[in-house]
């Protein structure tokens, strides 16, 4: 990260990094679960064959409270009949109309898949119970505009188990705390292009006030979906997805897009599965059984890479060819794992390595993950960066080195043995880390005796510097061009030609 910041300083505004997309979601805990929904309708004496009887009511309510704030704000719900339309641009057309102030945009609906239960009788038992189904049922999606989170959805089943779900676009949110801190700053869609106290913004947008986003979610669900006040325990409030973005402003399209374009195409390359475990601080093993890999896509804003790893990704790309944007995103966020206190089952408890709980509470950890998890894709990149700025230095690193009146003969790239070499400390665990002689004996099947012959060579080469007091190396600017080189050239040359 810092070899990519130092390079390109004089080209660079500055970076921010900020939660993207925010997804919540909340449920009910009297009802949300198919023991829980029974409790309740036996607590009410009510059959479980007359659950459909018991939830018609509810539907109702919420249908009218729905027109009741529709007709307040004189707005039309809309009804959505394609699979293909598209809220947002809709709502963007509303704004721009009646202006960005807090209140109600609009409200749609749609019938679309929900969580239901249904009653059942076990003949060879005799119990009678609830299981879990999926049904459609109407939702309606309230747009609105707070005044500390700027545009916000929930959206409300109108079936129970009634649950809820609630977006937020960490912009926004940053963008309107900006506005009250009074540092300017010009914004074209979802990117700051230009801040003027980058420190003080980035010291906001670590200042996430997690308790008053829970009141105001309380206040939401109550206000928009009537139901929930007729259950005690009120609505659980969970993450759904989260994503955090790290942007580096630059001063001119032109500066962005010499850097971009040979990165991007080196990185589809040389990013490995270790390098994404590596970055998602993870571990791969051969426990491992979900998705893991890299995307490619060219879309009209132009070209994107994304690496994923199971249910979190982390994805590359430009905005308005003046943000270089690294995004880590995750679906599932008890993928990611930290030291927290952990409740046994014999009631005591102790500080432990465990799973990311799901509360929303939560979101003060994800953004220490995710934003280190931005940080060490960046650290990885540094080697990258202008990869053709590698080539220029062929020449030297071929060359013989001396030390004390003995020679050390130079690299060749097209060399097998040599270009192992370079690919194995380009490993993503190495560019944050380090390496140390051990680690590389692993990777080439090397003694140790012949690895600190190759350890001296990359020395003498200047190709890599020793940590101090250690025994672990790192490789320096000219190490990560060559290196950078060295992949593209196996990639791009070397496999196809060998392919035929």
């Amino acid at each position: 990260m810092e070899s990519l910041l130092t390079r390109y300083n004089d080209q660079i505004l500055g970076v921010s990094s900020c939660f993207d997309r925010v997804v919540i979601t909340g449920i009910l805990p009297d009802i949300c679960y198919p023991e829980a929904m029974a409790a309740h309708l036996w607590s009410h004496d009510i059959r479980l064959f007359d659950f459909t009887q018991w939830a018609e009511p509810l539907r109702e309510e919420i249908r009218r409270n729905a027109e009741a704030l529709a007709a307040q704000e004189g707005l039309e719900i809309d009804f959505i009949r394609r699979k293909n339309f598209r809220k947002e641009e809709r709502i963007n057309e509303i704004i721009t109309e009646r202006g960005d102030h807090p209140g109600l945009v609009h409200i749609f609906s749609a019938m679309e898949p929900c969580m239901s239960f249904r009653p059942w009788h076990d003949k060879q038992t005799h119990r009678t119970f609830l299981k879990m189904r999926e049904a459609q049922c109407l939702h309606y999606y309230f747009y609105f505009i707070d005044k500390d989170l700027g545009l916000c959805y929930l959206r409300v089943p109108t079936w129970a188990p009634f649950r809820l779900q609630f977006y937020f676009n960490g912009h926004n949110w940053l963008a309107r705390r900006l506005e009250k801190r009074a540092v300017s700053f010009t914004r074209l869609d979802n990117a700051f292009i230009a801040i003027s106290d980058y420190d003080k913004a980035q010291r906001i947008s670590d200042d996430f006030d997690i308790k008053r986003l829970h009141k105001k979610l309380d206040t939401y669900s109550r206000k928009l979906c009537s139901v929930v006040k007729r259950f005690p325990s009120g609505v659980h409030f969970s993450i759904m997805q989260v994503e955090y973005a790290t942007d580096l402003v630059f001063k001119s399209r032109e500066a962005l897009s010499a850097l971009y374009e040979p990165m991007i195409r080196t990185a589809i390359h040389a990013v490995k599965a270790e390098n994404v475990a590596t970055f998602l601080g993870r571990k791969l093993n051969g426990n491992f059984q979900d998705e893991l890999g890299n995307d490619f896509n060219t879309r009209i804003q132009g070209t994107r890479i994304r690496h994923h790893m199971g249910p979190a990704s982390i994805k590359m790309y430009d905005k308005h060819g003046l943000v270089l944007r690294i995004e880590t995103t995750v679906n599932n966020v008890s993928f990611f794992k930290h030291r927290r206190r952990v409740e046994h089952r014999d009631g005591t408890s102790s500080k432990k390595i465990a799973p990311v709980r799901k509360s929303i509470y939560s979101l003060g950890v994800m953004r220490e993950l995710l934003h280190a998890s931005n940080y060490r894709y960046l650290a990885f990149l540094s080697q990258l960066d202008k990869p053709d700025s590698g080539s220029r230095q062929l020449d030297k690193i071929s060359r013989p080195a001396r030390q004390n009146e003995r020679s050390y003969r130079g690299f060749n790239l097209f060399h097998g043995d040599d270009l192992d070499l370079f690919v194995s400390i380009a490993r993503g665990e190495h560019s944050i880390s380090g390496f140390r002689n051990r680690d590389l004996q692993r990777q080439l099947e090397m003694n140790g005796s012949q690895i600190s012959r190759q350890l001296k060579r990359l020395r003498l080469h200047g190709l890599i510097k020793k940590i101090g007091r250690t025994y672990k190396y790192y490789l320096t600017c000219l190490g990560r061009s060559v290196v950078a080189c060295a992949l593209r050239l196996r990639e791009e040359a070397i496999v196809p030609a060998l392919g035929y």
